[in-house]
């Protein structure tokens, strides 16, 4: 499978325990980057393979006119697909920031436009099996979660088995909302 971009916000209080999760599934997705938030909500993916130097300037802009979102990461849910995520809450500031970058770039629309337009912003941690389901997924996580964060940074990421890594980075330094 080819890989692909995202904008991601990173989540580094979460990110040693996502990490060993990748790790678990396939350890070729765990980067070498420091900076590569493997723990990370999805502002908007799949983005640009070769994003142009007018897509990177938007990009900027927007993280420009975006603050910090505070938020706290403590109910689990699964998705009809068996992604098991954090729900962050509040969400509404993450989900005007994808909705910003889908006004910015609506020929790259969330998840490809296969999950509609209501989308639930989220922390993905682990994929349903037969031996794994919320329960599991809950005593693994024991006492990591409940977590406030406070995501500060916009990461435009490149997702490929053997080669994930940050591609460029920009500070949320907009006024608060």
């Amino acid at each position: 499978m080819p890989g692909h971009s995202v904008l991601q916000l990173p989540v580094p209080a979460l990110e040693e325990w996502v990490r060993a999760r990748t790790a678990h599934y396939d350890a070729g997705f765990v980067s070498p980057d420091p900076r590569f938030g493997h723990a990370h909500v999805t502002a908007l993916g799949p983005f640009a393979p070769t994003p142009s130097s007018d897509d990177l300037a938007a990009v900027a802009d927007i993280a420009a006119g975006t603050a910090p979102v505070r938020t706290r990461l403590a109910g689990l849910a699964q998705f009809p697909d068996g992604i098991i995520h954090l729900v962050p809450r509040p969400d509404d500031r993450l989900r005007d920031l994808t909705a910003r970058l889908v006004a910015a770039f609506p020929q790259w629309p969330p998840y490809r436009g296969e999950h509609g337009p209501d989308l639930q912003p989220h922390l993905t941690v682990d994929a349903a099996s037969d031996d794994v389901d919320l329960a599991s997924t809950a005593a693994l996580l024991g006492d990591v979660v409940p977590v406030d964060v406070v995501l500060d940074r916009l990461q435009l990421a490149w997702w490929e088995s053997g080669r994930c890594h940050v591609v460029r980075e920009w500070r949320l330094t907009g006024p608060d909302a």
